[in-house]
């Protein structure tokens, strides 16, 4: 059903990853099989639409564009980008995507809304949604104080709406795929997993932090003021963590910024920045290529999915 509606191989789609996504990732993504996304973070669309241009020169399979409502400022010309471009879909995160869903669609864009609650995701089919992306409390970045987890939200949503719902948060190899499919999922998003891998543009430093990581590796910035986030230990991240009610909101605001985000994830740099990475981090011990990773976790799911059959006797 995803496959179909979004005009793909593989029911995988990229997150948006904010002010670091690249062409060059989205691009892999969308050439592998799944649906990749251009995040846009905080960026104008004259910025993004640069990004647009160098991804389109890399594939001309369909791509998606990610707007963070709530965070970007130039959300109404990122719409009128989105339909002046002809991008085929574009997901709507972090605010009501009310006043925007029947304008994209008028133009033939497929619209995604990323939802934490069944709440959240009923409002979304209400108002005209074509899928459901249902993100739990694994998940890397900013997240939904309510703090789901992905086992119990997708369950859950599936039972309340009558649209696709595809899982985000803990998820990064075969068994996760097999496992959300069972849950009522129709696909999964990715996007600590797509760090990890060859094609991404990103720091080695945080590339060796995610192949390293543990169980134990990140941690959850910001319930003092109300914006929630995930990310990796780093000595710049747990000193926000261990300081951040004395700080003000403005103060909190700007060390958790697009530009502290991009010292840690683009240069590498955990001692000024931070990387976002999600609980997933644990599972991660190599780094295949976009392709190799979604041809795998294909295999893997089916393979796992027919094997255990026979525990049903």
């Amino acid at each position: 059903m995803v496959i179909r509606l979004l005009n793909i191989q593989y029911p995988i789609i990229q997150g948006g990853m904010g002010n670091i996504s690249d062409p060059i990732l989205v691009a892999a993504v969308s050439e592998a099989g799944g649906l990749g996304t251009i995040g846009c973070g905080t960026l104008s669309a004259i910025q993004v639409n640069e990004k647009i241009v160098e991804t389109r020169k890399r594939t001309t399979k369909p791509i998606a564009l990610n707007i963070p409502l709530a965070v970007n400022e130039y959300r109404e010309e990122l719409i009128e980008l989105a339909i002046n471009e002809r991008i085929p879909v574009v997901s709507l995160s972090a605010g009501n995507p009310q006043p925007f869903i029947s304008r994209l669609k008028q133009h033939g864009i497929t619209v995604i809304c990323v939802v934490a609650t069944v709440k959240q995701g009923r409002k979304a089919e209400e108002a005209g949604a074509d899928l459901l992306v249902a993100e739990g409390f694994e998940a890397a970045g900013i997240n939904a104080m309510q703090e789901m987890t992905t086992l119990t939200l997708i369950p859950q949503l599936v039972s309340h709406v009558h649209i696709p719902v595809v899982a985000a948060g803990g998820i990064g190899d075969g068994k996760g795929l097999a496992a959300v499919l069972m849950l009522g999922a129709s696909g999964v998003q990715m996007g600590t997993r797509f760090i990890a891998t060859q094609d991404a543009p990103y720091s080695q430093r945080y590339k060796e932090k995610l192949l390293n990581a543990t169980d134990q590796s990140t941690l959850v910035l910001g319930r003092a003021h109300g914006q929630v986030r995930r990310v990796l230990k780093g000595v710049y991240t747990e000193h926000i963590h261990k300081h951040e009610r004395g700080y003000s909101p403005d103060e909190y605001q700007t060390l958790t910024s697009e530009d502290a985000h991009q010292k840690g994830a683009i240069d590498g740099n955990d001692e000024q920045g931070f990387m976002n990475g999600g609980q997933v981090a644990g599972l991660i011990n190599d780094l295949p290529t976009v392709k190799n990773l979604l041809d795998t976790m294909i295999a893997e799911a089916k393979a796992i999915m027919q094997e255990n059959m026979s525990l049903l006797g």
